[in-house]
């Protein structure tokens, strides 16, 4: 007999426990469902937004997308630093460049890519992100971000600043200079990530892995760097990539004359570092960057928005602006300066603007 006189029904203990294993199997497919939702798969990405993550049809904070977008710079930048220390490259190539070169990838490329994309769709599932390398299914990762902003970041931008979240894309670039990244030629890599609003640069960070270096800036908000104290309009020192230097110094010294000086470069996070004031011993000098041929906007996005933050410029070779929307070229080349007279450089330069359309 039961405890306190009460006899219990075989029918009624098994009603009870189909009831209980009910409950748990609601409960569970509820929380796959949650996580898958978060990838996209099985649906739309949605459910309960966490703090600082975008519902549906909602807000996002830049403040918090700048402070995830640092993390997510560094965190994939320690990616890049062990595959190139452990010399695990495994090297491919993914084809050839317009202009006929090898374009490679890496251990570091993919591996960079995978924290950086699942830490900012973990915490903006709402978001766009597009991404230099391809996002394996079999890859996901729930990588979760504690949304703390930095000291650096608040003393900068004290209050939050909302935008709608379908306004917003982001441009990642998990491994900027591979070709040499490949060569060891470790000063020229950068990863970045930027923050497009409406098709318009608002967020750029920079992360350079071997040296530990990292700017960042929002538009009309704030930046932990500066522009130089002087720039030589008149003899500039240009840099330009490695691969192409040749045909932007013929024109360059018919421009600028004699006295100018080209400094080839890998990478375009390093060539725009080159025109600020950068704390790293590694880093060179110049005062403009330009580029004649076509380039992906994942490797100038963020570059773009942190001189636009700085007061300083980022167009095609003809003068236009750059929309960060669309395809994931530009076909015009560039032309990036700051503290000069762009729209005077952009007429000085009409036969750059022909070589970056052939």
């Amino acid at each position: 007999m039961a405890p306190m006189g009460i006899r219990l029904s075989p029918l009624g203990v098994a009603v009870f426990c189909l009831l209980g294993l009910g409950v748990l199997y609601h409960l569970y497919s509820g929380f796959l469902a949650g996580r898958f939702s978060l990838f996209g798969l099985g649906g739309e990405a949605g459910g309960a937004a966490g703090p600082g993550a975008a519902a549906e049809g909602g807000t996002v904070d830049l403040r918090e997308l700048l402070a995830a977008s640092v993390l997510a710079a560094v965190r994939g930048g320690d990616e890049v630093r062990r595959v190139r220390e452990s010399n695990a490259l495994h090297e491919k190539s993914k084809g050839k460049t317009r202009e006929g070169a090898e374009e490679k990838m890496t251990s570091g490329d993919v591996l960079s890519n995978r924290k950086m994309f699942y830490l900012l769709k973990t915490a903006f599932p709402s978001v766009q992100i597009n991404t230099e390398e391809h996002v394996d299914a079999a890859d996901q990762e729930i990588i979760l971000w504690d949304h703390n902003i930095p000291e650096d970041i608040l003393r900068e931008i004290t209050a939050p600043k909302e935008v709608p979240a379908e306004s917003v894309t982001v441009w990642i670039d998990p491994l900027d200079a591979t070709q040499e990244y490949t060569e060891d030629l470790r000063k020229y890599v950068t990863t970045m990530v930027c923050v497009a609003v409406n098709g318009k640069p608002v967020l750029g960070v920079i992360h350079k892995p071997f040296s530990e270096y990292t700017a960042w800036a929002m538009v009309d908000g704030g930046s932990n760097v500066k522009a130089r104290t002087s720039y030589n309009e008149k003899t500039p020192r240009i840099v330009v990539s490695r691969s192409h230097s040749g045909m932007v110094k013929q024109v360059a010294l018919q421009t600028f004359g004699n006295q100018t000086t080209i400094i080839p470069a890998g990478g375009a996070g390093y060539k725009v570092l080159a025109l600020l004031d950068v704390a790293d011993k590694n880093q060179e000098k110049a005062d403009l960057y330009i580029h004649v041929t076509y380039i992906k906007k994942w490797d100038i996005c963020a570059g773009n928005a942190i001189l636009k933050a700085l007061g300083g410029h980022m167009t095609t070779l003809n003068g236009e602006e750059i929309s960060y929307t669309g395809s994931d070229g530009v076909e015009g080349g560039l032309l990036a300066s700051i503290r000069m007279n762009h729209q005077a450089l952009v007429r000085k330069l009409p036969d750059l603007e022909k070589i970056g359309h052939n």
